[in-house]
């Protein structure tokens, strides 16, 4: 991160004075909770919202990041909202207005000013609907506003010693399951189990995405030879199989950011 992108953060920070932060825990937020903390005379708190479809480790590293760096938070509880249980396709459009007037809503009973988020700069040339969500919202996002890209933030997280550097990119449990498909929280829990079970296993970043029952394992770059001739390989699809999916599937393109969008446009 060049020394003017710097200056120009803390100048955006500065200038908002009082805000909350989009907290979910992930390399984006946690960097601009990080920076902001170390500002003076700033009026801030980092609010995390608990949603069934926001897996349970993630919440709990939000905690601990921001226990370890003194920085405050707040945990709000939201239920799965009606709105999308259906899973439509503008699920993440309709997903951001809710989530951020609830925000919204805290930072208003509690004299904040503004609301920011970790947008960054890369984000802004890829398919997300939530940025429409957050536009109307006036939600500021301050990475995005001093052109710092992801692998900037990790450039400064890495030098500044903090262990999240190379923590993988995160995405809400939704993504993991086609448009227009019934949702239940039990079809969550499956898919974070899975999830958290071949984290535990050595394949940080996994996503298992659902159809039907089917489980088709999207593994992160470098994983997929290593899985294929894992000795516990057949302990792993008996166990996932043990989760509630019939047929464990292993994608040998491995993880895309958004595969269940192939073929939709930049809306």
């Amino acid at each position: 991160m060049t020394e003017d992108k710097s200056i120009k953060l803390n100048s955006i920070l500065k200038d908002l004075k009082s805000f909350v932060i989009a907290f979910s825990g992930g390399v984006d937020s946690s960097f601009l909770a990080y920076r902001a903390s170390s500002l003076s005379s700033l009026q801030m708190v980092a609010v995390t919202l608990s949603t069934p479809y926001v897996p349970s480790r993630e919440i709990n590293e939000a905690i601990e990041f921001t226990k370890v760096h003194g920085i405050k938070h707040k945990i709000l509880d939201l239920p799965l909202p009606e709105i999308i249980k259906h899973n439509p396709v503008e699920r993440c459009y309709l997903c951001k207005k809710i989530l951020f007037s609830k925000i919204s809503e805290y930072a208003s009973e509690n004299g904040y000013r503004y609301i920011i988020d970790g947008t960054n700069a890369d984000d802004t040339g890829t398919l997300r609907p939530g940025l429409k969500a957050l536009k109307e919202l006036s939600v500021r996002s301050p990475l995005a506003e001093a052109g710092i890209t992801k692998k900037e933030i990790r450039e400064f997280l890495l030098k500044e010693g903090l262990v999240i550097w190379d923590k993988p990119a995160m995405a809400c449990l939704l993504t993991r399951i086609p448009y227009d498909t019934d949702i239940s929280e039990g079809m969550l829990r499956m898919i974070e189990n899975a999830e958290d079970y071949l984290f535990e296993k050595g394949y940080p970043g996994t996503r298992v995405r659902v159809h039907n029952d089917i489980a088709r394992i999207e593994c992160m770059p470098g994983y997929l030879e290593k899985i294929i001739h894992d000795p516990e390989r057949e302990l792993i699809v008996s166990d996932l199989k043990n989760l509630g999916f019939r047929f464990i599937s292993l994608d040998l393109e491995g993880y895309r950011s958004g595969s269940m969008d192939q073929g939709r446009k930049n809306k």
